[in-house]
């Protein structure tokens, strides 16, 4: 999943990126309000991690400007303002969630987690596919009981397929919800994990939970329970 972290303390939005890079995030930064502007208009994020003291342009306007234009991305403020008004204020402008500095990393990413949840409009932190079941609260994935080991790219690219179950999702989208880097044109790095997301959890002689749709993208199957 993609997240926009607009901060402007080098340090803290150092530490922030990296965290969620560990947990399996692809994470876009910028370092002030105007520049957080122009990422948020012209990407393609699940979340947007939004400080309020911030240079050019404050937090509260960007969010403002964006609200108007009819962005509904998720938008979680940071902030070091910790009174009522301050948060009402915020959540009236259009904001979804609220953390006050200081923060535990894992307080933030549990609340981004369901952010994402909530951008697809599931309401539990566990999925089921048949014997397939996928915890997003603890990021991990089992088969028959059986945990997956999965690297954090592949978790990620498997809830984000999960999430769309029965979506034709295609090779872009893929792209810019799972990888930080720019992914080369002719690049075969989205084939090569649907291949090593298969070989985890695909059962031999039976159908892939992930099927492919030639030249339009992957759609993976099997109703939720």
């Amino acid at each position: 999943m993609r997240v926009l972290l607009v901060e402007d303390s080098a340090r803290l939005r150092t530490y922030l990126a990296r965290g969620l890079q560990r947990a399996g995030f692809a994470v876009d930064t910028a370092a002030d309000g105007e520049e957080g502007l122009y990422y948020a208009e012209n990407g393609d994020h699940d979340v947007i991690i939004l400080d309020l003291m911030l240079p050019k342009l404050d937090g509260l306007s960007l969010l403002e400007r964006l609200r108007a234009q009819g962005v509904k991305t998720h938008v979680l403020i940071l902030t070091a303002k910790d009174t009522v008004e301050d948060r009402v204020k915020g959540l009236d402008t259009g904001a979804d969630d609220y953390l006050v500095k200081p923060f535990a990393l894992e307080e933030l990413l549990a609340r981004v987690q369901a952010l994402v949840r909530r951008s697809y409009g599931v309401k539990t932190s566990k999925l089921s596919f048949g014997t397939l079941e996928i915890d997003m609260a603890r990021r991990v994935a089992a088969r028959s009981g059986n945990k997956l080991d999965l690297k954090p790219r592949e978790y990620s690219l498997l809830e984000y397929l999960a999430l769309r179950a029965g979506e034709l999702v295609s090779r872009t989208e893929i792209e810019h919800h799972i990888y930080d880097e720019r992914v080369e044109p002719q690049s075969n790095v989205v084939d090569s994990a649907i291949c090593s997301l298969r070989k985890a959890f695909d059962v031999p002689g039976e159908a892939s939970m992930i099927q492919t749709r030639r030249g339009m993208g992957y759609m993976f199957e099997g109703p939720a329970k």
